[in-house]
């Protein structure tokens, strides 16, 4: 979902740097570092690896706050040479990125100025769309950081008056992308409690006694939390990968060596190619989700009771591919250790360390089982989604299990506030003043022309919105850019609404595991140093064959039986 919080990943990612030089610990003597430390409290991603593995530094590093700067030694100390001797090296550059920008900016500034505008579109529509497609273009080319980018295109549509200055941020006020922002706060409340990690290590204590099992452990673990943690790059950095990266090293598979294929690739490639499944499991599961609904409702296709919905098209192929992803991958990617005997009893460790759930870890859950109730029977009783996520951040917010500073120090989900806002608002516009359409309209004549029926035109859109991914480092910022075209290019073809829309979320989410720039989870796990990046291509690639079998064949057939078409 999210390669925009990809700047607040960048100390887990860094992680394994400091791992590379531990020994792993032998069977004969486990020794754990058990001392005195304070897990629960410190909102960190990384605190789970150090109940694994003696910590080579005094002072933990928090995962919310950058680092600081090294502090220098004063030029009065002995043995110290002057300030004025010392060379002070130049600031790094700023501002933005010249050849991106000059690309991206041209982009707009071509289809402006040198394409003839159709007849059937108005000055005002093509203009917009030329600034949209800048805006896209920066999205991917990043000449500037993501929302600082939208920022300007939201400014340029302003200034030309292509766009009045209520309807350019008429999409602040959108309740789904409040419902997206609170969702990084309850992703936050996981992390700061501990309580995802003890749910994983439950897991692992339950199933790690053989490699595969272990991945199952893993793999069921994110599908349990991801409904009411809905952010993949926290579950991947503040959960999955400091545990793999513990058992790993415990097994003596470390990151950057040959022995990196004893257990740590093969963890890494399975947990991170189920991920998708998790996330497109379940509305809440990946902010991405939300987006699409909202989007699909811009062009008339109104999914009814959404989480429910939602949940029973995606449940069978989403639960058959989480099922057969580690088992697929333990056959084409096989670990060199096949057995993990002192995961259970490492994981019985931990948890004892970690000691009897907390005051804060029960608030979590009984407040994620409240939000979760009110999204499944929200439309019963009157309650919208984005105020029951409302409910449940002011419930943690007066019993302390946040405080206003962790809202503020989300820079993630103050960033995707600014930037979905702008598509979204760019996106409903092209719509009303009818480029979408138009685009759909040209489409669905050149699919006629080679007399392709809706399930062929579904399938070659379906192909064709997926593999396009490849182009694109940002889950969200694909969607932004083409999921309403192409639900119009579906709705035009005569492919049903609701099975366009659903189909093209879920694509989504699966795509999200294709290359190491595809998401924010995919640089995370590639950043822990145990896969090769040949391999990220071959695997992604295989597997999302794979899952395109499985949710096609699975799909299809439990899609008709729902009534979808």
């Amino acid at each position: 979902m999210e390669s925009f919080a990809l700047h607040s990943l960048s100390t887990s990612t860094s992680f394994s740097l400091h791992h590379r030089f531990y020994r792993p610990i032998s069977k004969s003597s486990p020794s754990l570092h058990l001392g005195p430390t304070t897990p629960h409290s410190i909102p960190t991603l990384r605190s789970s690896s150090s109940l694994f593995f003696p910590p080579i530094q005094t002072q933990k590093p928090s995962f919310f706050k950058p680092r600081l700067p090294p502090i220098h030694a004063s030029s009065n100390l002995p043995n110290q040479p002057s300030t004025s001797s010392q060379i002070t090296p130049p600031p790094p550059s700023s501002g933005p990125k010249l050849i991106p920008l000059i690309i991206s900016i041209s982009i707009g500034l071509i289809l402006r100025f040198l394409i003839p505008k159709p007849p059937e579109i108005t000055p005002q529509a093509w203009q917009l769309l030329s600034i949209f497609l800048s805006t896209i273009a920066g999205l991917v080319l990043s000449p500037l950081p993501v929302g600082a980018w939208a920022f300007l295109g939201l400014t340029a549509s302003v200034l030309t008056k292509t766009l009045s200055f209520a309807t350019a941020f008429s999409a602040f006020t959108n309740e789904v992308i409040w419902l997206i922002v609170i969702s990084f706060f309850f992703a936050r409340g996981f992390v700061k409690t501990g309580l995802g990690d003890r749910i994983a290590t439950y897991f692992v204590k339950w199933l790690g006694r053989s490699t595969l099992g272990l991945s199952y452990g893993l793999t069921i673990s994110e599908a349990l939390i991801a409904p009411a943690m809905p952010s993949t790059t926290a579950r991947a950095g503040g959960v999955f990968l400091p545990i793999i990266k513990s058992l790993s090293l415990s097994a003596g598979s470390k990151p950057g060596d040959p022995s990196a294929k004893k257990l740590g690739s093969y963890l890494v490639q399975s947990q991170f190619q189920s991920a998708g499944n998790s996330s497109a499991l379940f509305l809440t599961a990946a902010a991405q989700n939300l987006l699409c609904l909202k989007l699909a409702e811009e062009l008339g296709v109104i999914v009814s009771s959404p989480w429910v919905s939602w949940f029973k098209a995606a449940s069978l192929p989403a639960i058959a591919c989480l099922l057969a992803t580690p088992l697929i991958l333990y056959k084409l990617y096989p670990p060199e250790t096949k057995d993990t005997p002192d995961a259970p009893a490492m994981a019985a460790k931990k948890l004892e360390h970690m000691g009897p759930v907390t005051r804060n870890e029960w608030v979590m859950v009984g407040t994620m089982l409240l939000a979760v109730s009110l999204w499944v029977f929200g439309d019963a009783l009157g309650m919208a989604s984005v105020v029951a996520a409302m409910l449940g951040l002011s419930i943690l917010l007066l019993l302390g299990v946040l405080d206003w500073d962790d809202c503020l120090s989300e820079k993630s989900a103050w960033d995707t506030l600014a930037w979905f806002a702008v598509l979204v608002s760019m996106a409903g516009q092209l719509t009303t003043l009818g480029i979408v359409p138009w685009m759909s309209d040209c489409v669905a004549k050149s699919l006629q022309s080679f007399s392709l029926s809706w399930p062929a035109a579904f399938g070659v859109l379906q192909a064709t919105y997926f593999f396009i991914h490849y182009l694109f480092a940002s889950q969200t910022g694909h969607v932004g850019a083409l999921y309403s075209a192409f639900l119009a290019m579906h709705l035009a073809a005569g492919v049903p609404g609701v099975l366009a829309a659903l189909a093209l979320a879920y694509n989504t989410n699966l795509f999200g595991a294709l290359t190491h720039y595809s998401s924010g989870q995919a640089a995370v796990y590639y950043g822990a140093g145990y896969v090769d990046l040949p391999d990220v291509f071959k695997v992604g690639f295989t597997m999302a064959l794979i899952n395109a079998i499985i949710w096609g064949v699975v799909g299809s057939f439990w899609w008709k039986f729902l009534g979808l078409y």
